[in-house]
């Protein structure tokens, strides 16, 4: 005979007297990470190594304390680092369209900008001042004097041979022309046209020979020109660097240990030289589209730094965590705006990303938002695999346009990457990325529960003692701590762990908080956690009570009272998401002659999940094993699920269809009063199954509602007993004896406890011992099969 549980197991209580305190504020915070050994032991390794490729993928549900976790062990490492390089971006004169990056000390990026700014803010009035001044006027004039003087002689020289000739220097458009003077008048072509043969080809031929004469004085001028325009710049040159040399040499001697900064320089030395006028134009204002009036930029605008990633103000290694790892979020952008009716970028609009912030440090995304957008994940890898961080345009960098971009210099990317998600997710990307495996070597899996023993449980005060103390809750008596342990172990679906979903038991804790509140409580109180947690049912089991309401109408048929032949009462749970509870449903069976097997209604009317289905063939397994061992299973048996009209899956009922199977073709009736749930395998043996609390207490809420009879109860799997964490109510009705419940390990002590008969063993000759359960239904199968003979005679 089974022994039905006791109340002591069907709950685990927690004794008060485990926390040696009058209230949670007595205890001390939580110092560390509690339950995750496993994912501890595998973020101190994987922060640690420094190879390439050992970046982390953090495995656990929401609630585990994986970004709690990360977060901590992180910043712990970060300060024993110092602060990585600064990165800016520069002009590059030679090809404006690929900016070069400079990398520089923590702080001395600031520094550069700034010292910078000063010097352009203060080069376009330096230059004016210096061009404008007397000086620069005296050495002008004196450099230009002697060329003065010799165009002048060069002219006068010219002007007398021309003179001489009859001949008159004008200047044109189109250079100088000899014009004809005749009685000390010029001539225009008209009149020349108009004279006599004779004179006009006189007067041509000796214009011929002059001009000549002329355009070889022409070349000599031009050769003074250039060098007196030679001579302004050498002059213009000089007056620059006199007035730009000084600052220079400070920033070469603040800088001079960086090879890239000197280089800058000089690049912008040569181009101030290059840009002297338009620099001392500065900015002006253009009339744009509509006109709108525009700035155009100064050359000296060119100058500036780009300061993408500053350090200076970093104390240890950066710890960057992107909660939004979209494309540009992560990898940065260049920035455009609208310049006469088009797009206008340049190196001072390029913007730094979160990989850029990162870098020489920790980054940390959620896996779900890396998905989000379709860039992020390649780009990601391409970052990991090169060790190289570029930002450029994605629709130029995979090919969508071809169009002339700015695509600055890549810098070294040296950082671990933390991804942050679940372990349904690490188990597609590693069987359907191949990089992936290569990148990301360190999987930190964090578990759901963990051991409830004493040492946990007073970590467990810890935790609550911190939750308090950094939210401003109420402390908890030894009463609530105990509620909240013993409601741990009900979300960890074991007696012998805890749940490690701190996040769900610290909206237990604030619920409970703001009941204690409500009733003017100095501290939490049980009470108070059983009413926060039955508030929160109640919030969710509309749908329950309107099923319950059905049942207690009888417009859902459900007996809890007597025998039934080919009858049993099975136990489902339902889900409305945030809420999961346990339903009783009629099971029924129907036994006559043929050879149909087993045949699974719900499968037939394309109701039965794969799983169920799989738990009905199951039966046909242990129907031949166990009856059909010297003739054929002559046998069409049909079952149902009453009144179920969404379909059925999971196996767990497959027990409570045999019973109903056996019970038909025995003709002996089941107890009505009791509930099953239970898979079996072909062997017999009822297994575990999952959701045992939400059963036995949806069926003991309908047997309440319909009234218990001291005989209602559940036969569950024996090894489902370590999941039990009843609610206090059953097990109080299970103590006065008014509800029982039976946990069996086979197929023949389940038949036994709802039948009260005997199962009955398989003797030698292969039969069973006559008035069992066993030997009835062979006798029922032997007939049938002898039918099945005479039919086909």
């Amino acid at each position: 005979m089974i022994k039905e549980l006791t109340p002591e197991q069907c709950r685990n209580i927690c004794p008060e007297r485990t926390f040696k305190c009058k209230s949670s504020e007595e205890l001390s915070p939580l110092m560390e990470i509690i339950g995750q050994d496993r994912a501890v032991r595998a973020l101190q390794f994987g922060l640690r190594i420094q190879n390439p490729g050992f970046n982390i993928f953090v495995a656990g549900l929401p609630g585990t304390g994986r970004k709690t976790a990360i977060v901590s062990f992180i910043e712990q490492l970060a300060k024993e680092r110092g602060p990585p390089d600064d990165w800016c971006y520069v002009n590059n004169f030679k090809d404006p369209t690929s900016p070069r990056a400079l990398r520089l000390p923590a702080g001395k990026g600031e520094e550069l900008k700034k010292e910078m700014e000063k010097f352009v803010s203060g080069l376009t009035t330096g230059l004016r001042e210096a061009f404008e001044s007397n000086e620069y006027s005296q050495q002008r004039t004196t450099a230009l004097h002697s060329l003065d003087e010799k165009r002048k002689e060069f002219v006068a020289n010219m002007s007398r041979r021309t003179s001489k000739a009859g001949f008159q220097i004008t200047q044109s458009p189109i250079g100088l022309l000899l014009v004809p003077v005749v009685d000390g008048k010029p001539i225009t072509e008209e009149q020349l046209a108009n004279m006599p043969t004779k004179n006009r080809k006189k007067i041509e031929d000796k214009r011929e020979g002059l001009q000549a004469e002329v355009q070889k004085g022409l070349i000599q001028m031009r050769d003074l020109d250039r060098e007196a325009e030679e001579r302004v710049n050498k002059l213009n040159r000089d007056a620059a660097t006199y007035v730009i040399e000084p600052r220079l040499s400070l920033l070469r001697e603040k800088f001079g240990a960086f090879e890239q900064v000197i280089a800058f320089l000089a690049d912008v030395q040569a181009n101030i030289l290059d840009n002297i006028a338009a620099i001392m134009t500065g900015d002006q204002k253009q009339a744009g589209p509509m006109g709108i009036p525009i700035t155009v930029d100064s050359p000296a605008h060119n100058y500036a730094v780009n300061l993408i990633v500053d350090n200076s103000k970093t104390v240890g290694a950066p710890v960057v965590i992107e909660t939004n790892p979209s494309y540009f979020r992560l990898f940065g952008a260049t920035e455009k705006e609208a310049r006469f009716g088009a797009l206008y970028t340049d190196y001072t609009m390029v913007r730094a990303g979160a990989l850029h912030r990162a870098n020489g440090g920790y980054l940390v995304v959620p896996v779900e938002g890396l998905f989000s957008d379709p860039l992020s994940w390649p780009s990601l890898k391409q970052t990991l695999s090169n060790g190289k961080l570029e930002i450029e345009d994605p629709a130029v960098k995979f090919g969508y346009i071809m169009t002339k971009s700015l695509r600055p210099e890549a810098i070294p990317f040296d950082a671990k990457v933390i991804i942050l998600g679940d372990p349904y997710s690490y188990e597609v990307l590693y069987n359907a990325d191949r990089e992936f495996k290569e990148l990301f070597k360190v999987k930190g899996a964090f578990d759901t529960s963990m051991e409830r023993n004493e040492a946990n449980i007073v970590q467990y005060g810890h935790f609550v003692c911190t939750l308090c103390q950094k939210e401003k809750l109420l402390h908890l008596a030894p009463s609530a701590l105990s509620a909240v342990v013993e409601h741990s172990s009900r979300l960890a679906n074991d007696k012998a762990k805890m749940s490690t979903l701190f996040s769900e038991i610290a909206d237990l804790i604030r619920e409970a908080n703001f009941y204690a509140k409500t009733a003017r409580a100095k501290l939490i109180k049980r009470q108070h956690i059983n009413q926060a947690l039955e508030e929160k049912v109640y919030r969710s089991n509309i749908i329950q009570k309107k099923i319950q309401e059905a049942i207690g109408k009888g417009l859902v048929i459900l007996d809890v009272s007597g025998e039934k032949a080919g009858q049993v009462n099975g136990l489902s749970v339902m889900s409305t998401g945030d809420y999961a509870f346990g339903m009783p449903s009629r099971i029924t069976a129907s036994v006559g002659v043929g050879m149909d097997g087993v045949v699974n209604i719900e499968r037939e009317a394309e109701m039965s999940g794969p799983s169920h289905t799989k738990g009905v063939m199951i039966l046909s397994g242990y129907m031949n094993g166990m009856y059909a061992r010297d003739q054929p299973l002559s046998l069409t048996a049909r079952l149902v699920f009453e009144q179920n009209y969404s379909g059925v899956d999971g196996d767990s009922a497959s027990s409570t269809e045999l019973y109903a199977i056996l019970s038909a073709l025995a003709n002996k009736p089941i107890k009505q009063y009791l509930a099953v749930t239970g898979s079996v395998n072909q062997k017999g043996e009822v297994q575990a199954i999952g959701g045992i609390n939400e059963k036995i207490e949806g069926y003991f809420e309908v047997c309440k509602l319909l009234g218990l009879n001291g005989k209602n109860g559940v036969m569950m799997p024996q090894s489902n007993v370590q999941n039990l964490m009843l609610k206090e109510e059953v097990v109080d009705a299970v103590r006065e004896g008014k509800f029982h419940i039976y946990p069996v390990a086979s197929i023949e002590q389940g038949i036994e406890t709802l039948t009260g008969m005997k199962a009955g063993k398989r003797k030698s000759d292969g039969s069973f011992d006559k008035g069992t359960i066993n030997f009835l239904v062979q006798a029922r199968l032997a007939e049938m099969a002898e039918k099945v003979k005479e039919y086909r005679v």
